[in-house]
């Protein structure tokens, strides 16, 4: 478990220490929690926004934080500079948050609901309840890419959004806008539950964006969330996903595809970093392959699929490297199966270790 992070996190330093002085852009709407650390691979060459509506939550993170390229901004995000936050509804429909209140998470929240009031603010946004810490003035909610001119933020590798009920109508300010923007990768929590309408915060809707964006599907992370008339066990220390449920929300994972044109040598190196860090390795094999030539400027690239091939291998104690790992497959070696019979104990803890790596809420 710890060698698939390992070669994760030495692939990401690999593509980190080929790039030199220039910097990863990233931005992060809904940052509770701090910013995901996997993307501290690119160490000093980090440059983050970071949007949170607890003012809070937002102070404890400038106070720990120690690269001065990363700043933290408490405020509410939202489509026109008018538009009004809504935070009884999250600014969704209707029928997602009368599902929601069906499910067993929120039947634990109203039992903890008196506690959490007078609970320390750590604790409340442990339990994701950051409605009830000090929040960002809601009648002066910001468009995300008016701040990022202000900020003169113009080049901008990954966004992550996951703000609880708004995040179609912020992903929509950013419509035409991610090709001068240089986005590569964006990460977005999504719904599987809704209507048909157009406007709704639904996967079908945020793949239909994104799409048209010119931006491919590449991990797709489901979330079950079990009834309220039969609650199942949580995932978490803290109630959220359970272990068995409808599928009621996700992760989605998008880039631009390796053949994309105009991508300069750093931006596909980032591109391959972001895949890796994804767990998602052949896809940043596949783009080394593709690139070879363009890349070679900036790192090994036969060490490069080294790394990747050890992340592809995480039950071997002893790594192939990258040939004999494709020399391995071309034999049609029993290894790229499941062995016959019942799942053995290390079978059983490598998708208990899948599951744990999701990300959480």
């Amino acid at each position: 478990m710890r060698a698939v992070r390992k070669s994760m996190n030495s692939f990401a330093d690999l593509i980190a220490g080929g790039l030199g002085d220039t910097r990863f852009g990233l931005l992060d709407i809904g940052c509770s929690g701090g910013i995901d650390p996997r993307w501290r691979a690119f160490g000093k060459t980090l440059r983050a926004l970071a949007i949170d509506a607890s003012v809070v939550e937002c102070e404890r993170l400038t106070k720990a934080e120690t690269n001065p390229e990363v700043e933290y901004l408490a405020a509410f995000v939202a489509d026109p500079p008018d538009a009004k936050v809504d935070l009884e509804n999250g600014q969704a429909s209707p029928l997602i948050f009368k599902i929601r209140d069906r499910l067993s998470f929120m039947r634990t929240n109203e039992l903890r609901e008196a506690r959490l009031g007078k609970a320390a603010t750590e604790e409340k946004m442990r339990h994701n309840a950051w409605e009830l810490t000090e929040l960002a003035d809601r009648t002066k909610p910001v468009v995300v890419p008016e701040l990022l001119a202000a900020r003169g933020f113009s080049d901008l590798d990954y966004l992550k959004i996951d703000i609880d009920g708004s995040d179609f109508r912020v992903l929509k300010t950013f419509d035409g806008r991610f090709s001068d923007l240089g986005v590569l990768g964006v990460q977005l929590e999504v719904n599987f539950v809704g209507t048909d309408a157009p406007t709704e915060h639904a996967f079908h809707n945020t793949d239909r964006f994104m799409r048209k964006q010119g931006y491919e599907l590449f991990r797709l992370d489901v979330r079950n969330y079990s009834s309220r008339a039969l609650p199942a066990r949580y995932v978490w220390p803290t109630p959220a996903e359970t272990l068995s449920g409808r599928p009621f929300q996700g992760e989605a994972y998008y880039a631009r595809d390796i053949d994309a044109p105009g991508l300069a040598p750093e931006k596909l190196a980032k591109l391959a970093a972001i895949f890796s860090l994804w767990n998602v390795p052949d896809m940043a094999a596949e783009l080394l392959v593709a690139h070879r030539s363009a890349l070679s400027a900036l790192l090994g690239v036969d060490q490069a699929l080294d790394l990747l091939a050890a992340q592809a291998q995480p039950e071997r104690a002893r790594k192939l490297d990258y040939r004999a790992y494709l020399r391995s497959f071309e034999s049609d070696d029993r290894s790229f199966y499941r062995r016959e019979g019942n799942i053995g104990l290390g079978e059983r803890m490598a998708a208990a270790w899948q599951a744990f790596r999701r990300p959480r809420r």
